[in-house]
């Protein structure tokens, strides 16, 4: 931090690390104030009653970043929800009529694996709408964070995995049909493979070359399997897609991403981050987005009930730092969600969703 002269004061340490002119205790130049927005709204609340997804981590995350001084009230602007023909912009006319009216089938119901109700779907549709503004803010701030979203298991036509529409996708299409962006990348760090996302942007694919691997097993960790890490990838279209999940985990069926990193059950911090790294490096040598949306799942965390990997919540955070090192470093504007996380405590995903904020403030405004 740079040093006050001698006539100002530091603020009370309550998070804020502005200064005061000790004369008229005015502040004259502040380093708390939070350079971008957080995205959220009350209803992002999934109305699902009793279930493993913990609708209540919203409102507890911006909780949590109020009382820590992380963010202020002004910090969280309330999104408007998409409109039917953004969500038309990504999944099919029959689906979305569906959902409209409350016709699922009894199988899609199941799919979707969260109780079907006009209230839930309201709450998609907002959570869209939080994803298409927290892109446009980051256009213009460098970094947004939508505090709900990520819904990655959503297809065209058919939600899966608590996913019932796929707000990523949609704020893409969005931003390329208002001439915002041509292109994007999808940095999908969620446990489970980003199967929607793969789908709604395949392109047409043809197979690359074996992509450039970490040297080593990447089976080191004694809670690894001894199956090592493995990276495909294929390439096409205007969107590219990077998933970074544990391989032995739900979607059985993985839709090939532009780059796959199937990760051995029990991987911790270290041989994760430098996979993640070898990923953002590989994807960036063949292209060029316009916006990073950045899928910053909590549950590669250790005692995730829905994850088998061995991530620690520094590691997590370490993670967050290098996918926003990476993005400021080349100046791409990043969108944030948070889909999944499911410890059995729920304050460790609110910690780890929380420190998703932190680290971005710490790198957009650290020193360039």
């Amino acid at each position: 931090m740079v040093r006050s002269p001698n006539h100002l004061t530091p603020l009370s340490m309550t998070g804020a690390l502005g200064v005061t002119d000790s004369a008229s205790g005015s502040i004259i130049e502040s380093y708390a104030m939070l350079p971008f927005k957080l995205i959220y709204s009350n209803g992002y609340y999934l109305p699902i009653g009793a279930h493993v997804f913990p609708a209540e981590k919203y409102r507890c995350v911006r909780d949590r970043l109020l009382a820590n001084g992380t963010a202020e009230a002004k910090d969280f602007p309330e999104p408007e929800p998409a409109t039917d023909q953004d969500i038309l912009l990504v999944h099919t006319p029959e689906y979305v009529h569906k959902l409209k009216t409350g016709t699922l089938s009894p199988r899609e119901q199941m799919e979707l694996e969260v109780p079907f109700s006009p209230e839930l779907a309201r709450a998609f549709w907002l959570a869209a709408g939080g994803s298409i503004l927290a892109a446009r803010q980051a256009l213009s701030d460098r970094v947004a964070v939508n505090i709900g979203g990520g819904f990655h298991h959503a297809f065209p036509d058919h939600g899966e995995g608590f996913c019932m529409i796929h707000d990523v996708a949609v704020a893409i299409r969005r931003l390329q049909r208002d001439g915002k962006i041509r292109t994007a990348m999808t940095i999908d760090c969620d446990v489970h493979q980003g199967n929607g996302t793969a789908a709604i942007f395949a392109g047409t694919r043809t197979a690359s070359e074996p992509l450039p691997s970490v040297a080593g097993s990447m089976s080191t960790s004694p809670h690894a399997a001894k199956t090592a890490a493995k990276m495909r990838g294929a390439h096409a279209g205007d969107v590219f897609t990077i998933s970074l999940h544990q391989h032995n985990n739900y979607p059985m069926w993985k839709p090939p991403s532009s780059i796959d990193v199937d990760l051995p059950d029990g991987i911790g911090d270290d041989d994760y981050l430098a996979w993640l790294d070898n990923a953002l490096s590989s994807g960036l040598r063949q292209f060029e987005p316009d916006l990073l949306c950045y899928i910053a799942g909590a549950d590669p965390y250790c005692e995730d009930q829905l994850g088998g990997l061995s991530l620690t919540i520094n590691g997590l955070k370490k993670r967050d730092e290098l996918v926003f090192r990476v993005a400021r470093a080349r100046d791409i504007p990043v969108m944030v969600t948070f889909a999944g996380g499911y410890a059995l405590n729920v304050e460790d995903t609110v910690t780890i969703h929380c420190n998703t904020v932190i680290a971005a403030k710490e790198v957009f405004t650290a020193q360039e």
